[in-house]
């Protein structure tokens, strides 16, 4: 499994950018995102180069923030292949809570990376079924 970082933005102009800079000052670099929004504010969930880093700066800066496990599964690169992993999970009664997108950089191939409540039996059914887990971000400069 690898980590990423939770951030709660307020949802207002201007204010994801704040999260990004304050990234970017600290050579902190985004290897895949999704942001969910609501009224009032915007869950950011991303994977980095460094998520405890980013944590820590993002809580010096005012951000409430956490770090979670999640999934990161090399994704084929066909027609179907994201509907393979689904198919596994779901045949194995397995409800996802979210699921976003990445890329390893220097093989320029897609990551699937996901999470559910029963993180553990979700790795191991999907690693049982041929599928391969990254064990840390590092894999995705690759």
């Amino acid at each position: 499994m690898i980590k990423q970082n939770i951030v709660f933005v307020e949802n207002r102009a201007g204010s994801l950018r704040k999260v990004t800079e304050i990234l970017k000052r600290e050579k902190i670099d985004i290897y895949g995102f999704a942001c969910f929004d609501a009224p009032e504010f915007a869950l950011f969930r991303m994977v980095s180069s460094n998520a405890e880093k980013a944590c820590e700066v993002l809580t010096e800066n005012g951000y409430i923030n956490r770090v979670t496990d999640v999934i990161a599964l090399d994704l084929k690169d066909e027609v179907g292949g994201l509907d393979e992993i689904l198919s596994v999970v779901g045949e194995s009664n397995i409800s996802l809570d979210y699921i976003y997108t990445s890329y390893h950089r220097g093989r320029q191939t897609p990551v699937v990376i996901l999470h559910s409540d029963e993180i553990f039996l979700t790795e191991s059914v999907l690693k049982n079924n041929g599928f391969k887990a990254l064990e840390s971000v590092e894999e995705l400069q690759d």
